[in-house]
């Protein structure tokens, strides 16, 4: 049984009854996002909760007798072509970030740009400029903090100069296409609901360009000389300065086949030292012989960080073996088996009453015993310089393992090992990084060409990228934000409430008589800047899905064309430079610079301004305006 309470109330001042609940309910909205001592999660289903109780209660009847603001529409978010292109497009994301392909791509990029203090990390914010266009930011950010960690500590300058930059030139690159950043979807997905035609691959892409290259220009020459320079102790595990003893065979074709020394060293290898080469019954060790070079069968025994060794097997699997992970009469099968499945990296240190104390890594037969590999070793007292397969073992020595989640696990309960759960980290697939490449590729050419709708495209990859072997389900059900899943469902539900009880037109009308006897131009730049004021106060999700219905009726009420107007919303929407709260990528990097919030805001509101005042000049003209 359905309540009605307008039937005893005179209908308009009911019905503005419910558009001054409905803006309550989005204050409170706001004001819970914007202060973010409850989280994202839990805000937006006790909002939802609300909404629901509130118009359960005042229902907003429809022509046909239904309640507009019921479950079946407040909920509708949840099943929205928008959301689930998004939630596709991280799978896919994710894909990509596991397979490796952008950190090889990084490694490129550092490679052109190492010993330049400004060309190496403008090359690499070019990068993320670009991929952002086409992939959703949150990973790019994710897996460039370490490129940009490196190049900083490289050119002698701390990362925070750097970091925000990062963030910022993601944020811009997301403006390029409609993939680029999840509001985008989101506005094209509104204004097919409200009867206009949504935007295409391409449709903002020269606005876009313009904007993000005006955009980059800051973010490139001034952003850094605004941002502070404060040094942040590594607290990374991955990252960490302490270094493992490991030992790789050299297979043919590898980075390391054919390697000379210089000077005596291998300068080419700016992220592990070579302790020893064993060539057969042969021994080498520094300062190297400038004619010798490295081989096929070459046993390198040498010292590195965790993420050096890390990104060393990562890139170059299949090529660079661990000795006791494919080597010493592991069968094909085995080695198949583990290069199929996901690898995770973990440390665990030997407890002081382990009867492994003593013992060598060949006598104890930890990999046949628990089909896990020792990838390094590293004892605080000192480095090791022996074979691994001769070193042994004392108490409180660090073992940096690799092997499968399920073997890793059942290491738990071990006697003789300390498991650090911290450190766990996954190895990258990059056996299967052309495949995932190849299916990101066509789904970007087939969502561009309009051969496939956008939503359909998405999901399509997302399949593939299960069914090929890129991702299990559990790890693509990993790649699922909930949070981005709740933060759009509930924006979506107080937009609904919005449109439903005439507040959109409401709030159009306001504007309108505020900016009455002004040009379209003027109409539309004051309307940017509203929204980017606002999207820096709460999401950019949520300023989207409010001010898309907005734009439409202030253009209709003004005779032009929606589109700039819907552009705007867009553009504004993704200018959360100014507080850290305002875009999730800048909370990703706000930890690793060391960051205050005020730092955001002095370094973010130039930026800001800046975008704002290229869409207002350029915008106008180019959509005639």
């Amino acid at each position: 049984m359905m309540l009605d309470f307008g039937q005893y109330f005179d209908p308009n001042l009911y019905q503005s009854f419910q558009m001054w609940i409905a803006f309550g309910v989005i204050a409170i909205a706001l004001i819970v996002y914007a202060t973010d001592r409850i989280s994202f999660v839990t805000s937006s289903l006790g909002i939802l909760a609300l909404l629901l109780l509130v118009f359960q209660l005042l229902p907003v009847i429809g022509s046909d007798g239904q309640n507009l603001l019921g479950p079946k529409y407040l909920l509708a978010g949840f099943a929205n072509p928008a959301l689930i292109a998004i939630l596709a497009l991280l799978v896919i994301g994710e894909g990509l970030s596991r397979t490796g392909v952008l950190d090889r791509v990084a490694g490129l990029i550092f490679s052109l740009g190492r010993g330049s203090a400004f060309l190496a990390p403008v090359l690499a914010l070019v990068f993320v400029l670009i991929v952002s266009g086409f992939l959703n930011n949150t990973p790019v950010v994710v897996i460039f903090i370490p490129v940009i960690q490196v190049l900083a500590n490289q050119l002698g300058v701390p990362s925070s100069r750097w970091m925000m930059s990062l963030s910022f030139a993601s944020i811009l690159g997301g403006m390029i296409t409609l993939i680029g950043s999840s509001t985008n979807l989101l506005v094209s997905g509104l204004l097919k609901d409200l009867g206009h035609a949504g935007f295409g691959f391409f449709d903002f892409t020269i606005p876009g360009i313009v904007v993000a290259s005006v955009g980059f220009v800051y973010v490139a020459l001034i952003a850094p000389r605004l941002t502070p320079e404060r040094q942040r102790p590594e607290l990374d595990p991955g990252q960490g300065g302490k270094q493992f003893i490991a030992q790789i065979s050299v297979a043919q074709g590898s980075p390391f086949d054919g390697l000379r020394p210089r000077g005596g060293f291998f300068p080419d290898l700016t992220d592990l030292t070579i302790k020893e080469i064993r060539r057969g019954s042969k021994s080498f060790t520094p300062p190297f012989d400038n004619d010798l070079s490295l081989i096929q069968d070459d046993l390198l025994v040498i010292a590195a960080t965790r993420k050096a060794l890390t990104d060393t097997l990562g890139t170059a699997a299949g090529r660079l073996a661990p000795v006791g992970a494919a080597d010493n009469g592991e069968n094909g099968e085995r080695q198949k088996r583990r290069r199929d499945t996901e690898q995770v990296i973990i440390e665990a240190m030997i407890r002081p009453s382990s009867r492994l104390v003593g013992m060598s890594l060949e006598m104890m037969g930890f990999r046949h015993r628990s089909d896990v590999v020792v990838l390094g070793i590293q004892r605080r007292s000192r480095i090791i310089s022996r074979q691994m397969s001769d070193f042994r073992l004392a108490p409180g020595d660090i073992l940096l393992l690799q092997g499968q989640q399920r073997d890793i696990d059942a290491l738990r309960n071990d006697p003789d090992l300390l498991l650090i759960q911290w450190s766990t980290s996954s190895l990258p697939a990059v056996q299967h990084a052309r495949r995932a490449g190849f299916i990101f590729l066509g789904v970007i050419a087939t969502a561009s060409t309009g051969v496939l709708p956008i939503v359909t495209a998405a999901i399509v990859g997302a399949v593939l990228m299960i069914a090929s072997g890129v991702l299990n389900v559990r790890q693509a059900a990993r790649a699922i934000d909930r949070t981005i899943v709740m933060l759009i469902a509930t924006a979506l539900a107080l937009g609904a409430a919005m449109q439903a009880t005439g507040g959109d037109a409401f709030l159009a009308e306001l504007f309108l008589q505020a900016a009455s006897g002004v040009s379209p131009a003027v109409a539309l730049s004051a309307f940017f800047l509203l929204v980017a004021i606002l999207a820096n106060l709460i999401s950019a999700k949520a300023t989207a899905v409010l001010f898309t219905p907005i734009s439409i009726g202030v253009a209709q009420g003004m005779g032009v064309d929606p589109i700039p107007f819907a552009v705007a919303v867009i553009f504004a929407s993704n200018c959360g430079f100014a507080t850290p709260v305002a875009y999730q990528t800048n909370l990703l990097v706000m930890g690793p610079g060391n960051y205050r919030f005020l730092d955001f805001t002095r370094t973010g509101v130039p930026l800001v301004i800046v975008v704002w005042a290229t869409f207002s000049l350029f915008a106008p003209w180019y959509y005639g305006l």
